[in-house]
């Protein structure tokens, strides 16, 4: 049995919305101090609607993998459903990775949310702030112990 699934290789070899967005609304960043991930997401938003989505990562190519996966999943959203996704979809959509490199899709969801809440501070919109990790707190999620 292979390691990384076929879409996860596809994801690493041929990422979707690599990037940056100049004219960003939104622009999150998340790291994990342990393996050295960072991650970088900007967003569009028009009408609520998450029009792009484009990252830039520092990683392995789970990492890659599931910024590619994430902005594919949250492309063309509205927000409500972005604030949704979690990093067990986004495995799933990546059919699995490796125990050991969950944190990685931990991290997307992450960077996802950040970018949602930068939105949100930068347009003065009211928002829950227990959906939202507190800067500490974002760069040690989704630590496995080996």
């Amino acid at each position: 049995m292979a390691l990384y699934s076929e879409k996860v290789m596809d994801h690493f070899r041929n990422p979707r919305n690599v990037g940056k967005l100049d004219d960003a609304d939104g622009i999150g960043e998340v790291g994990n101090a342990r393996c050295g991930d960072i991650m970088k997401m900007y967003i569009k938003v028009t009408d609520g609607i998450i029009t792009d989505v484009k990252f830039n990562t520092f990683g392995c190519g789970s990492a890659i993998a599931s910024s590619s996966m994430a902005t594919e999943l949250i492309k063309g959203k509205p927000i409500s459903e972005a604030l949704s996704l979690t990093n067990k979809a986004v495995v799933e959509a990546l059919d699995g990775l490796p125990a050991h490199k969950l944190h990685c899709s931990v991290l997307a969801e992450q960077a996802i949310r950040a970018a949602i809440k930068d939105y949100y501070d930068k347009n003065g919109i009211e928002y829950d702030k227990s959906m939202f990790p507190e800067d500490d707190d974002v760069h040690d999620h989704g630590e496995t112990e080996e």
